[in-house]
């Protein structure tokens, strides 16, 4: 029905609440605020709805916690609790369902809850909460902007974990009509109610033994419980209610340009010279002694050689890659001169043989002496250097971004890892060593310290020949490693299919020799590598 007055008679909800003469019964903190701001009931109704079925989602998470993983984050019961935190953001939150965005970064999340049902590792779940986070992040975002900021992001939401469900208890605390109800007025709400229940719940159990008899056997949550379930809730909460600053604040963020002092066009040449002339001199000694076999310094084997200088030389490599990008900064003076930028790319050229030269020197090193799971991640470590150095050469003669730099190399960076999620390190480690070293010369130390990992590439070393001192050792520290993987599959919490199939294969391949002894009680007299020592011996009488 209409009102008689045309569309440029009509008030607007803003002259409403702007004229305070026509309409003076109004408070004056409403006359400025329009009225598209005030929710109305059914968005109040609607908004406590959601709100509480996430409350219940995050209980049931912390409950499935405490179930699933009350002493240690082991087994696929991790990868269990994970599926569930992925089907209770789904469930809670309809913008998440919505996003397609939101539904790819679901996918990856799926795809790394599989590795923590296989064998759950710290990579795994790291790389699972990232792609969650992305999720319960991305619906809030117009766009996704940059490797560099949803880094800051992830940051941020990690650390509104202690913030985020304060603020959300303080907001419900509110009185309906504004003002916030102080912790005395709630008290003296709740006094008279919870001191009666308690005083009939006290004459009822001295009246009924059955009250009694159950009132015993109630056993309060001990203070590490409570603190294990406060740190879960505060983990979970923000992924179902993401804080409103974490996105503000990455929004704000600058491009990641380094900025050095006294970086004049002058300086720069100055230091691009001196540099080039220092790493000329470093890769000329590496190409002489590393590549060609030259003579060492007087006192220093070939093996403290490569040992000494893989790890700083990789440092070397990072730090100049920071400075070439300050020193060719975007609108700089040195990024316009020709000369400056040709010897910035020579000087990424020569950090890429000193890159080189660090490969080289771990790989010598692992030859002479053996290949764990560090120097594995070192290697993948120093490709990615490598790579980061050749698109900062990219980006300096092609005029890229610096978007488009960190964006490749977080690209790149994924591509590494999440291969990493999926692999067990240390089993290819055991392997290689197994296979390239001979028995006596092997360290059983770190094969025991592998883990199960190592299990299979110990029983394949059993049956080489070896002298009957180096055998007894290997046999001891396969027997060890069998007993633990055996009574770690034993109980469901700990259970995990990659150690149930490498137990069976285990058992396939011994046979009738396949007899788990574990655990050990009391000291055994032997070290981690199998070796009997005699206990110390008490020189008192």
């Amino acid at each position: 029905m209409s009102d008689g007055l045309s569309g440029s008679e009509r008030p607007s909800a803003l002259h409403l609440h702007s004229d305070p003469i026509k309409y003076p019964q109004q408070p004056r903190e409403q006359l400025i605020t329009p009225a598209y701001t005030r929710r109305s009931p059914w968005m109040e109704h609607r908004m406590r709805f959601s709100f509480l079925i996430k409350a219940v989602v995050a209980t049931a998470l912390v409950m499935a916690f405490d179930r699933l993983l009350p002493v240690r984050m082991a087994g696929a019961v991790v990868g269990a609790f994970a599926t569930a935190w992925l089907i209770g953001l789904v469930a809670a939150r309809a913008d998440v369902r919505r996003d397609y965005r939101a539904c790819i970064a679901l996918g990856a999340a799926a795809l790394f809850v599989t590795s923590l049902i296989d064998d759950p590792g710290p990579l795994g779940w790291t790389m699972f909460w990232c792609a969650l986070s992305l999720a319960a992040l991305l619906p809030r975002t117009a766009r996704f902007d940059g490797a560099w900021r949803w880094a800051a992001r992830l940051l941020l939401h990690a650390a509104s974990s202690a913030v985020r469900p304060i603020h959300d208890l303080q907001r419900r605390h509110r009185h309906p009509h504004g003002h916030r109800r102080g912790v005395r007025a709630t008290l003296a709400i709740l006094a008279f109610p919870f001191i009666g229940a308690a005083l009939f719940l006290a004459l009822f159990a001295a009246a009924n033994p059955l009250i009694a008899e159950t009132l015993a056997t109630i056993r309060l949550p001990s203070l590490r419980q409570v603190v294990v379930w406060m740190i879960v809730g505060c983990g979970v909460w923000p992924s179902l209610r993401p804080h409103p600053p974490v996105l503000r604040l990455a929004n704000r963020l600058p491009e990641p340009e380094p900025r050095l002092p006294g970086t004049s066009l002058p300086s720069v040449l100055i230091a691009l010279a001196l540099f080039n002339a220092l790493f000329a001199v470093q890769n000329a000694l590496d190409i002489v002694i590393l590549w060609n076999g030259g003579p060492l310094p007087s006192g220093m084997t070939q093996t403290e050689y490569v040992h000494r200088g893989a790890y700083p030389l990789i440092v070397t490599a990072l730090i100049a890659g920071v400075m070439a990008l300050a020193m060719l900064r975007p609108g700089s003076a040195s990024e316009r001169q020709p000369w400056a930028r040709r010897m910035v790319v020579l000087w990424v050229a020569q950090n890429l043989i000193l890159v080189a030269s660090s490969v080289w020197r771990t790989i010598d090193y692992i030859q002479t002496s053996m290949l764990t799971e560090w120097r594995i991640a070192a290697l993948a470590w120093m490709a990615l250097v490598a790579f980061g150095l050749g698109t900062i050469g990219w980006r300096i003669i092609k005029g890229r971004s610096a978007r488009w730099l960190v964006n490749g190399n977080a690209a790149a960076a994924l591509v590494v890892l999440t291969p990493c999620a999926f692999l067990d390190l240390g089993a290819i480690a055991a392997h290689w060593n197994v296979r390239h070293q001979a028995p006596a010369a092997l360290d059983l130390c770190y094969l025991n310290q592998v883990g199960d990992g190592a299990l299979l590439p110990l029983i394949e070393l059993e049956r080489r020949p070896m002298d009957g001192a180096t055998r007894e050792r290997v046999h001891y520290v396969r027997e060890v490693l069998l007993g633990r993987l055996d009574a770690r599959q034993s109980h469901w919490r700990t259970w995990t299919p990659r150690g149930a199939r490498r137990l069976a294969q285990a058992k396939a391949t011994l046979g009738a020799a396949f007899h788990p002894i574990w655990p050990i009680d009391g000291d055994d007299g032997r070290a981690c590598d199998g070796v009997r020592y005699q206990p110390a011996t008490s020189v008192w009488p």
